[in-house]
Formats: structure tokens, C-alpha cells, sequence
């Protein structure tokens, strides 16, 4: 059998199967968007498939501390609008 990769989720913090979770990334332009593949390059945080996880983490500075920079009310709306269309 082979191995799963398990990731924390930065909203509910429960470990999850890799594939079963959405990675946003914060690219070297300095870029924050959703990496539905999970192989674009840039420093990336896992979220569970739910808009109350992503919250959680906007709300909790989860997804700041992890990407390392600071996130702006538009680049949160835009997450939450591509969040609830991969649900």
C-alpha cells in the first residue's frame, strides 16, 4: 500500500489527507490564489474543502502567519468566492 501525506488544515487544525484538502499559495510575485493541482510553485498553506475552515483561518491570522504576509479584505473575498465554487 501506499503511503498518504497527511496536512493540517490552518482553519480547524485536524490532519487530513493531502488530497482530500485545497492549498493556497502565495506565489514569488507575491500572488495569493487558490492551487487547485497542488503543484504551483510558491509557499503554500493546506485548507479543508469548506468556506467555515477558510474563514476560521482568515479570521484567526492562520493563513497570514503561514504564508507569511499580509492579506487584504480583496484578496479575501476573491479566496471565499473561489473557495465556493471548488465546493
Amino acid at each position: 500500500m501506499k503511503k498518504i501525506p497527511q496536512r493540517q488544515c490552518i482553519g480547524c487544525r485536524e490532519m487530513k489527507n493531502k488530497p482530500d484538502m485545497i492549498r493556497v499559495i502565495r506565489t514569488p510575485e507575491g500572488e495569493i490564489r487558490i492551487d487547485a493541482t497542488g503543484r504551483m510553485n510558491g509557499r503554500g498553506a493546506y485548507i479543508c474543502r469548506s468556506g467555515a475552515c477558510l474563514r476560521a483561518s482568515i479570521r484567526n491570522h492562520g493563513l497570514e502567519r503561514s504564508l507569511r504576509t499580509s492579506i487584504p479584505e480583496e484578496i479575501s473575498r476573491q479566496l471565499e468566492e473561489e473557495m465556493s465554487r471548488l465546493e
